[in-house]
């Protein structure tokens, strides 16, 4: 137990596995959303949202109360200034975060699953670079040449359809932001953050649902693949995703990101039978060595962890 204490600390392992499985979950996303392809992407975004704040203020209302009370503790005892920065954090956030998922919901049902996967090829970089920049987290001559070996990857891609690769680019840099921001607010819990977000975006889409408001949708098949949606598929792995920010740099977070695009490229071919080429197989296969490399340090100290434990 103490071998146990003394190593985690280091490879920061579960924030770094919680990154993992909240993209490895994203990976799987176009499956329920090509369900709803009938749909108009604006009304899956309307109730995607309205869905998501509906649980997740009951599991905070069940499960969280005591975190609730001390964010509000906090929020009171800071002084306006903080507080004026947390809501523009906060506002900054929510209009990135609903831009990407509309943007992404629409790229998925109306250009194509790979040009949605290729835009979290280019969010890690952007991801990195904004980190490095913006936040001074430092980069190794190793993760240097990680994002070098991505950037390959994302040129060999980046030869096909001029329209995929602009949805790529802005469904990337709307979430690279978002990543970015969500890093520097460490003060208050995560899924708390997240409510906050998904309340803010409910009240940013009223005025848009209510303006092209035709009726509530009565099919059980929506309202099941919303459901989804809203819990496994928003909640559940962006609250993962937040968590994992607290013990792992955004940059590395951001590298992580590469595990959604390489499942979401074998949903779209092994499930949705979508053509692929022998160049973005070996671009895809760069990706893999790119997320190698960079983790690198962490990926040894976990394995050193199961060798000593053992």
């Amino acid at each position: 137990m103490l071998l146990k204490a003394k190593i985690l600390p280091k490879s920061n392992l579960r924030y770094f596995l919680a990154g993992i499985l909240s993209f490895a979950i994203w990976g799987f996303f176009s499956i329920p959303l090509r369900n709803l392809k009938a749909f108009p992407s604006e009304e899956i975004l309307y109730y995607r949202i309205f869905t998501s704040l509906v649980f997740i203020w009951i599991a905070i209302g069940l499960f969280r109360r005591k975190q609730l009370k001390a964010d509000l503790a906090y929020l009171s005892a800071v002084g306006n200034t903080e507080r004026r920065n947390i809501l523009l954090q906060l506002v900054a956030s929510t209009l990135l975060l609903t831009g990407n998922w509309y943007t992404y919901i629409y790229a998925v049902n109306h250009v194509s699953l790979q040009s949605a996967a290729f835009a979290y090829m280019v969010c890690p970089l952007i991801t990195a670079f904004g980190g490095f920049i913006i936040l001074k987290e430092s980069l190794s001559r190793l993760k240097l040449i990680s994002l070098g070996v991505a950037l390959m990857s994302i040129a060999l891609l980046a030869t096909g359809s001029f329209i995929e690769v602009v949805w790529s680019v802005v469904i990337a840099s709307l979430y690279a932001f978002y990543l970015i921001i969500q890093r520097k607010m460490q003060h208050l819990d995560k899924l708390n953050v997240l409510a906050l977000q998904i309340g803010l975006a409910v009240v940013l889409m009223l005025p848009f649902y209510f303006n092209k408001h035709e009726g509530v949708p009565q099919d059980l098949w929506f309202w099941g693949n919303i459901t989804v949606i809203a819990v496994f598929f928003t909640i559940i792995p962006l609250f993962m995703s937040l968590y994992a920010l607290i013990g792992i740099p955004s940059s590395t977070l951001g590298i992580i990101i590469y595990i959604n695009p390489i499942i979401a490229f074998a949903v779209a071919i092994l499930h949705f039978g979508e053509h692929v080429d022998v160049h973005k197989l070996f671009a895809y296969l760069l990706l893999l060595v790119s997320v190698i490399v960079f983790n690198w340090v962490i990926i040894k100290d976990i394995f050193t962890f199961k060798r000593k434990t053992a």
